[in-house]
């Protein structure tokens, strides 16, 4: 095995991750249409140094947009399709008998990358759903007592179909929980889903390239340079109020935990950076709040009966408690 640990980088500065992300993000506009603020949250878990799972219907372009971002960020990218037969060693690999030494020598899967792709991840078993726990977590897996480090940065994007049960195993809240974000899609408005055809027709292929606008090294370089960014301890305060008022609502029998105010913070504070500023503002954290927050609450029996929506119990969160007085620099952007 290589040698697979991150080299030390100098970290970017903010206007240098400010101007590589609008880039990235003109780029994979050329391949997605309609999907700008799905793209800058994933783009932002990434700088954040998190995993993201798009859950929507089939036909959306998440597997593309999956694609088109790890081409432009310049990872390896693997794509699994999860089915009900897969196994936990068809993701982290497994050891294979070699006559020539007359040992057992481990392949790597192929989570043994920059980007992984679990596409559907829904459709396969949870003890192989369970298998990129660890890897997600810990950046490492575990095979037979020996464990093997991942690639840095790396990185998981799955994709879920909510509307389909026959065949599929819902994501158990600990695997929910290592996600940094649950994005929608959505169906894009009539004059995106026309240029969708135009483009199609315009390249003459089913296939759309995305060329690769930095390299793995300067992903570690830009997620270096988000974790320089100062963080107000009122933002810190108001992260932690949101995450504890789930704890106490009547809907939700559990709420976030610790690592859901700490995505808030991470995911506030990379969107700071994508929008050229050094400090975060409180509209920062709320715009993330149901991306980060709503996948990792389960609602109480009588709320579940009556259909109750995590993502509308989170905004009404967020309109209650309230946030931090902006002071300084900040108020010029209020």
């Amino acid at each position: 095995m290589t040698d697979l640990q991150p080299k030390t980088a100098a970290p970017l500065t903010v206007p240098e991750i400010t101007a590589l992300v609008a880039r990235i993000r003109a780029e994979v506009a050329t391949a997605v249409v309609g999907m700008e603020n799905a793209i800058e949250f994933a783009l932002a878990a990434i700088l954040a140094g998190g995993h993201t799972l798009f859950e929507d219907v089939p036909g959306l372009g998440k597997t593309l947009a999956a694609r088109s971002i790890a081409s432009a960020i310049g990872l390896d990218f693997r794509r699994l399709q999860c089915t009900p037969d897969l196994l936990p060693a068809d993701i982290t690999g497994s050891f294979v008998y070699a006559p020539s030494t007359s040992s057992f020598d481990f392949r790597p899967g192929p989570v043994f990358t920059g980007l992984f792709l679990a596409d559907e991840i829904n459709r396969t078993a949870p003890k192989t759903q369970s298998a990129l726990l660890e890897a997600m977590a810990e950046g490492q897996v575990t095979v037979e007592g020996q464990s093997f480090a991942l690639p840095r940065p790396f990185h998981v994007i799955a994709t879920a179909n909510p509307i389909e049960y026959e065949g599929t195993y819902a994501l158990p809240e600990a695997q929910l929980d290592r996600f940094m974000v649950r994005l929608a899609v959505g169906y894009p408005g009539r004059d995106g889903e026309q240029q969708v055809l135009l483009n199609r027709v315009a390249r003459r292929r089913e296939r759309a390239d995305v060329a690769a606008i930095i390299s793995a090294d300067t992903v570690g370089q830009m997620q270096a340079g988000v974790e320089t960014v100062t963080v107000d301890p009122d933002v810190v305060r108001y992260c932690v109020d949101l995450a504890e008022a789930t704890r106490s609502h009547p809907a939700i029998a559990v709420g976030a935990s610790p690592r859901g105010s700490q995505a808030l913070l991470l995911m506030a504070r990379s969107l700071a950076v994508i929008a050229g500023r050094d400090f975060i503002l409180p509209e920062d954290v709320k715009r993330v709040a149901v991306a980060v927050l709503a996948h990792r609450l389960s609602l109480t029996t009588q709320a579940w009966a009556a259909g109750t929506d995590p993502a509308h119990v989170v905004a009404e969160i967020v309109g209650t408690v309230p946030g931090p007085l902006v002071a300084g620099r900040a108020a010029a952007f209020a």
